[in-house]
């Protein structure tokens, strides 16, 4: 269990990491293009990052949850614990150095990774605690087929649905409708309402992964190989008449995402159960306090871009100030900028593991 536990840890830690680099560039207009999204459909490196978390809280699910009773009690810690991650969305959204310290209410942003993350560990929590792996699977699929005709089918107010970013798409006059000027754009918000269905299924798949890696199973490594390449070719097949789009989250891109989840997950296991390697240490670290250590960064982020400095903020200053350099091109300054920040959390994260202190959010 130990060295399972590793492994997860060692990619949920990875995670965490790649979430706060693709995040913090040291400028929006010089980034390389694997640390951006893809602008709609497709996807990038970066368009994995969010779904492998999701990925990996359902495979914890599975090491919290496997021995737990389905009672009031088990309910309780459950739904205050997606409270808590919703809560910390919330303010992040809300959050400015103004007095009071909070936007003003038409422009809070009430979507967001936080919530996203708080909604789905609820409903795969409560899905697993009551469910058979078998029946899970039955639940998957419906969701995703579901999803799928809901967004081709459906008509938006008497026009024909449409995948692209347009207001008759039915996601995104969704959340136009519902949340209006609450939305990440005027037009849509990637983690909205409707394609939070689909996402409780990047977890339910972790969840798959999980009950593989605590069963008795002889070769869990090659097991997880397997699913992870049947779901890439299954997710490209799916692509050509859902394309794979993360903004929309669609099913092809839950079945591509989970495909690669589990291909680096078996890898990763693979050397540290099997082989016995001891590498990433700086990985764990980061996962033992994953949440905590991405709010911070968000929070800190956002505090260095409101504090004014001249003409700029303070993130703005130390960019130019330290990393604009004339041999480097602006691409590389901003990088290395990014960089930097991660290099900072890596080892509060060092520390905080080597005090013992494990904050649960």
């Amino acid at each position: 269990m130990k060295d399972r536990i590793l492994a997860v840890d060692i990619f949920r830690g990875a995670t965490i990491i790649l979430m706060i680099l693709v995040n913090t560039p040291g400028t929006w207009s010089a980034v390389y293009a694997p640390f951006l999204h893809a602008k709609w459909h497709g996807y990038t490196p970066t368009d994995l990052v969010f779904p492998f978390f999701l990925f990996i809280v359902g495979t914890s699910i599975v090491f919290a949850y496997q021995n737990k009773i389905a009672n009031n009690k088990t309910y309780k810690k459950i739904a205050i614990r997606a409270l808590k991650l919703v809560g910390l969305g919330l303010f992040l959204g809300a959050f400015t150095l103004s007095f009071p310290f909070f936007k003003d209410f038409v422009d809070i942003r009430f979507p967001g990774v936080l919530q996203r993350i708080g909604i789905v560990f609820f409903f795969t929590s409560v899905l697993f605690l009551n469910f058979k792996w078998k029946t899970l699977i039955g639940i998957a699929a419906f969701l995703l087929i579901g999803y799928w005709l809901l967004m081709t089918v459906i008509p938006v107010e008497g026009v024909a649905s449409t995948l692209d970013r347009a207001p008759n798409n039915l996601a995104n006059w969704l959340d136009v409708k519902v949340f209006g000027s609450h939305n990440y754009k005027a037009d849509y918000d990637p983690e909205g309402l409707l394609s939070t269905i689909p996402s409780i299924v990047s977890s339910l798949l972790g969840i798959f992964t999980g009950l593989i890696l605590t069963s008795k199973q002889q070769k869990k490594a090659t097991i997880l190989m397997g699913i992870g390449g049947s779901l890439l070719i299954i997710g490209h097949l799916w692509n050509i008449f859902f394309p794979i789009n993360k903004a929309l989250w669609t099913s092809s891109f839950v079945l591509v995402t989970a495909g690669w989840a589990n291909l680096i997950l078996a890898l990763i296991y693979y050397l540290t159960d099997i082989k016995k390697i001891k590498f990433g240490s700086i990985f764990r670290y980061a996962g033992a306090n994953a949440i905590v250590v991405y709010f911070l960064s968000s929070f800190i982020s956002k505090i260095m871009g409101l504090i004014k400095v001249g003409e700029t903020s303070l993130h703005g200053w130390l960019f130019n100030t330290v990393y604009v350099q004339d041999f480097l091109a602006l691409k590389t300054s901003s990088l290395l900028y990014g960089l930097s920040v991660v290099t900072f959390y890596c080892l509060l994260a060092y520390v905080l593991y080597k005090k013992k202190i494990f904050i649960k959010v």
